[in-house]
């Protein structure tokens, strides 16, 4: 494999340090077992939960992409900031109830936010269906 093929991969940190527990030393010590074997089952977990996100993101920019086709064809700017300040008061909402640090629905909100203008101006731009859009977009 080239090196280009790893580029998404996260960057190491610098003062960064890990733990890498082995089969033997896991079944020499119960305590270290036990906890091996409940850190897999939440990184299952972890997995499952991972996919469905990637999932949803993949279905709101479906709709996204409906909308930047609808606003290209009224002649409306990608912008709607009206919107906006209504998603972040909502998503703080949601993150507060749910019991998440609200900084987070708004690194949520301002992702979508931001990748949802810059597809509805490249359909405004190229006048091409949503559903290309959304290859390697």
């Amino acid at each position: 494999m080239s090196d280009s093929e790893h580029d998404w991969l996260r960057p190491e940190e610098e003062h960064e340090t890990e733990t890498v527990i082995d089969a033997g030393t896991a079944q020499s010590n119960p305590e270290v077992a036990d906890a091996v074997a409940k850190i897999a089952a939440l990184r299952q977990s972890i997995d499952n939960v991972d996919t469905a996100i990637v999932s949803l993101l993949a279905e709101r920019f479906k709709y996204t992409s409906q909308v930047g086709v609808l606003k290209a064809r009224a002649g409306f700017a990608p912008a709607d900031h009206k919107r906006e300040d209504y998603q972040i008061e909502r998503l703080h909402r949601i993150a507060v109830d749910a019991g998440l640090d609200p900084d987070i629905a708004e690194m949520y909100r301002e992702f979508v936010v931001t990748e949802a203008k810059r597809r509805h101006k490249r359909i405004a731009e190229n006048g091409v269906d949503p559903g290309a859009l959304d290859v390697f977009a």
